[in-house]
């Protein structure tokens, strides 16, 4: 049965191929059924104007179809890009897993990882993490300074600076959202976004200065995509998200926010439990940048992997990753710091001590922190973030054996978490529920327990 829609991205991919005639295609798909030892009982023209009209066909017809297409256009053809993936064994297992310069037709496999997330492929939504496609990706990082060649494209829409400052202000409404809502609350109103105007403006027509702005705007934008996936436990997609990130960024000069994403990939890795990943993730970001990077981004990647150090429990490598990070942070100027990094201020120094000193088992000096921290909150504007000291502080007070206190504090976490959409919060609540369960039954106890029933995080978290 044909779908209601045609299927445009077909239509538009055999016209770029140049298959104006029906029975040609037809002819190239059988051929490439047959190449691959598996020939198609059937495929003529009738087959053709039935794909264009919609109909997805059935086995592995889409795949030779996508085949087809890729050996005219001299590139790889995903059948998400022919719209027609249907199931994840038409994926290729490794997709946007490969830190590999985006080809000049537009950075085909992050394109192909959009589509296949917004048609929520299983290999890509239910994928896990591959630890060794974080180590793979930070090494050619670091063993590959230079920017890889990016020959332009011959054809598509012209894109100019404007096009790329329009992108940017779009992909930043949608950070807002990320920051006050969490990444579960318009993650895909965004890959919907990057994968119609990001994809568009990746296969325009640019000068190479455009390129450098467009390629690192849309690297921004995949790290976006990253950090929301990541929010929304899609560990397997979010990581695919940081290594295209982290190739876009490269391919457009801009080794800082390159820096910043293996930085980034050192959050999720800590979070998973890949203490050591994360630890050498940082330690990459920071080797790859010496003496360009700026105090600030510097102090951030000290600070990444004193997080990774303090849940491996040394103490003595955390507190001099700390005090590193101090000792940076200290000579930054904020008018050198790209944009990106500028939220990076005292009050979230101060929770990254927080944590790193509960994660040891140091109840006061987290609470001190976390304190400073949260003599800051702004009104929501970065409600996740509130949210996340403010559990830090609840948990500080119960190392303390100060219940009461530490069941306040979390009654005001859940306030302010009542809007958001993320698993990292349900995921901080239940570290705290289990520690609760271990301290046993008291009057203190109870009463959290009895205001908290009515929380819609709490009864997430209590119940998984």
């Amino acid at each position: 049965m044909a779908d209601k829609a045609p299927n445009e991205r077909l239509a538009r991919l055999m016209k770029q191929a140049g298959f104006t005639s029906h029975k040609a295609f037809a002819r190239a798909v059988m051929e490439e059924s047959r190449l691959a030892g598996e020939p198609l009982t059937r495929c003529d023209h009738t087959y053709v104007t039935r794909w264009l009209a919609g109909m997805k066909p059935r086995g592995k017809a889409p795949v030779f179809i996508a085949a087809a297409l890729g050996r005219r256009l001299g590139r790889s053809v995903s059948v998400a890009e022919i719209g027609m993936a249907t199931a994840s064994n038409m994926l290729p297992a490794d997709l946007g897993m490969a830190y590999t310069a985006p080809a000049s037709s537009g950075a085909e496999d992050l394109t192909h990882l959009w589509h296949a997330d917004l048609e929520s492929a299983t290999l890509v939504i239910k994928g896990k993490v591959d630890p060794e496609a974080w180590n793979r990706a930070s090494l050619q990082w670091l063993v590959s300074p230079e920017s890889p060649r990016i020959d332009r494209p011959a054809s598509g829409l012209k894109i100019g600076l404007p096009d790329v400052e329009r992108f940017r202000a779009t992909v930043d409404m949608f950070a807002q959202l990320d920051n006050r809502f969490g990444g579960g609350h318009a993650r895909q109103s965004l890959i919907q976004y990057l994968a119609t105007d990001g994809q568009r403006m990746l296969r325009g027509q640019y000068t190479d200065a455009v390129r450098r702005a467009l390629f690192s705007a849309v690297a921004e934008a995949t790290l976006l995509a990253a950090w929301m996936s990541y929010d929304s436990a899609l560990h397997g997609l979010a990581q695919r998200y940081f290594i295209q990130a982290l190739s876009l960024a490269q391919a457009g000069d801009d080794r800082l926010l390159a820096a910043s994403i293996l930085d980034a990939m050192s959050h999720q890795a800590t979070f998973v439990g890949r203490f050591s990943d994360a630890a050498n993730l940082a330690r990459a970001a920071r080797s790859g940048t010496q003496g360009l990077a700026t105090p600030t981004l510097t102090a951030h990647f000290y600070a990444m992997e004193a997080r990774a150090l303090a849940r491996l429990g040394d103490a003595r490598a955390c507190d001099l990753a700390l005090s590193n990070a101090v000792r940076e942070f200290e000579r930054r100027n904020v008018d050198d710091d790209p944009e990106w990094i500028r939220y990076f201020d005292d009050a979230e120094l101060s929770a990254e001590f927080g944590h790193c000193f509960r994660d040891l088992g140091r109840p006061v000096d987290a609470s001190a922190y976390a304190n400073q921290c949260l003599g800051t909150i702004d009104d929501g504007i970065y409600a996740r973030s509130d949210f996340f000291a403010t559990m830090v502080l609840a948990d500080a007070y119960l190392g303390a054996g100060e219940l009461e206190h530490a069941g306040k504090v979390a009654l005001r976490a859940l306030t302010l978490g009542e809007q958001l959409r993320s698993a990292r919060c349900v995921s901080y609540l239940q570290e705290f529920h289990q520690r609760l369960t271990n301290i046993g039954k008291s009057a203190e106890l109870s009463n959290f327990h009895e205001q908290a029933a009515g929380s819609r995080l709490w009864r997430i978290a209590s119940t998984r």
